[in-house]
C-alpha cells in the first residue's frame, strides 16, 4: 500500500469516526452520512456471503439496525469500518444459517479444526500467459474472480472474503467466524490454492506446465 493511499485511508478512518461521534450525540444527519459511505462497502460484503441481491439487501438492513441499537456499545478500539463489516457478516451467516435450516452439519462442518497435513496441491502448475497487471485490466477477470471464489465451500470463501478481500487481521476474522486463528490460517492457505489452481487454468500456458510438487507426510 503506497504512503498516499494510507493517508486517503487514516483521513477516511477519521471522517467516519466523526460522523459516529456526532450520531452518538443524536446527530440524525451523521448517522445517514455515515449510512451512505458505509452501505457501498456492506452490501458487498453480504453479497459475497450470500450470493443473492435479496438476501443482501436483507442483511445490509439488518446491519445498520444493528448498529443504530448498538451505537452506544462502540468502544472505538478499532475503525468503525472494521467494526461494522463484522456487524454485517455476523448478519449474513444468521441468514445462510437459516436457509440451511439450522443443521448440525453445516454449523460441525464450518468450526471444524483443519490442519496444515494433507494439504491439497494445484495439480496444474504453470507461468500466467501474461503478467498479473495486464491479465487485472481484462474486462473479464472480475467475473472469472466471482466464479472461482463462489465455487469454494463456505468455510473456505468466508475466511477469505474477510481476510484478502475486505483486510481485517487473522484475529480479526477468527473473532467474527468464532474459530482459531491458526484455522484461519489454515483456510485461507487452502482457499488461495484453490483460487490459484482455478485462475491457473483459466490464465496458465499450458505450453510451460510444469509437474506439481508432491508432499510427502
Amino acid at each position: 500500500m503506497t504512503h498516499e493511499l494510507k493517508e486517503d485511508n487514516v483521513k477516511q478512518d477519521s471522517a467516519e469516526m466523526e460522523l459516529l461521534r456526532l450520531a452518538k450525540r443524536g446527530d440524525y444527519a451523521a448517522f445517514q452520512q455515515l449510512v451512505v459511505q458505509l452501505q457501498p462497502r456492506v452490501y458487498g460484503l453480504v453479497l459475497r456471503i450470500l450470493r443473492q441481491p435479496h438476501d443482501a439487501e436483507d442483511a445490509t438492513q439488518q446491519t445498520f439496525v444493528s448498529l443504530i441499537e448498538h451505537l452506544q456499545d462502540f468502544r472505538e478500539e478499532s475503525s468503525i469500518v472494521t467494526w461494522i463489516l463484522k456487524v454485517a457478516t455476523n448478519a449474513a451467516l444468521k441468514i445462510l444459517r437459516k436457509k440451511r435450516g439450522h443443521t448440525a452439519a453445516f454449523v460441525s462442518s464450518f468450526a471444524t479444526e483443519e490442519q496444515y497435513r494433507d494439504l491439497t496441491l494445484p495439480e496444474f502448475i504453470a507461468p500466467w500467459s501474461k503478467t498479473a497487471e495486464e491479465i487485472a485490466e481484462q474486462a473479464e477477470v472480475r467475473e472469472e474472480l466471482d466464479r472461482a471464489l463462489e465455487s469454494l465451500e463456505d468455510r473456505y470463501r468466508l475466511v477469505f472474503i474477510l481476510r484478502d478481500i475486505e483486510g481485517l487481521s487473522v484475529k480479526e476474522t477468527a473473532e467474527t467466524l468464532q474459530l482459531s486463528e491458526s484455522n484461519v490460517k489454515v483456510r485461507l492457505l487452502r482457499a488461495r490454492l484453490a483460487l490459484r489452481e482455478k485462475l491457473t487454468k483459466k490464465f496458465g500456458d499450458p505450453r510451460r506446465a510444469m509437474q506439481p510438487i508432491h508432499v510427502v507426510h
